[in-house]
């Protein structure tokens, strides 16, 4: 067991490591975010970025790729927070239930033209593309049409992509990369779809 004077010499040490970074962080920018992964909750820690931004009274874009056939319970409360939250579904679900790659094309292609104009706003703090890696990974968008238009946004916007499969050159473009790594899910044991946990 550590003693109070080990423990208290290790802090000391920590917190002058952590307040020589903090000193040193002094540039603003607009961040490129990036959820990734196979594990659950990617949309979950965007939209809770977005009720970040709400929380200091900025105004946020959701657009969701992909997954147009959900009603959710945080799609209806981000919209009570009125003209502050933009939140577009245009998917038509899931894409193996979808089974149209042309079709997925096009709805993908018409999200990613609104994302566009939400990213030339810069009354948007944070635009978030859920579930647009999966967009990219089929090739529904391409990452060499992405990658550039990122670059002209608004420099204090920040940009926040979710799904699994983000392709390398979007996680090297990144500022921050989070993979989620799934360890264990109800599903996997005949565990339906939970209110409140799922949707």
């Amino acid at each position: 067991m550590i003693d109070q004077k080990d423990h208290q010499s290790k802090m000391q040490r920590l917190k002058a490591s952590v307040d020589r970074r903090i000193e040193e962080a002094q540039q603003e920018k607009g961040l490129l975010i990036v959820y990734t992964g196979s594990g659950k909750g990617k949309t979950t820690a965007a939209l809770g970025m977005a009720l970040r931004c709400l929380g200091h009274g900025m105004k946020v874009a959701v657009v969701q790729f992909i997954k147009g056939a959900i009603d959710t319970a945080e799609e209806r409360v981000l919209k009570s927070f009125g003209d502050r939250v933009t939140f577009l579904r245009m998917g038509e679900g899931y894409t193996w239930d979808t089974q149209d790659r042309e079709r997925d094309t096009q709805f993908a292609q018409r999200a990613w033209v609104q994302v566009c104009e939400f990213m030339g706003d810069p009354s948007y703090a944070m635009v978030i593309l859920d579930e647009f890696n999966i967009a990219l990974q089929h090739g529904y968008v391409s990452v060499d049409e992405v990658l550039p238009r990122l670059t002209t946004r608004p420099p204090m916007q920040h940009v926040v992509i979710t799904g699994r499969g983000a392709p390398p050159e979007l996680m090297e473009a990144a500022d921050l990369v989070t993979e989620m790594k799934q360890v264990k899910h109800p599903f996997r044991k005949g565990v339906k779809a939970q209110p409140g946990v799922e949707f």
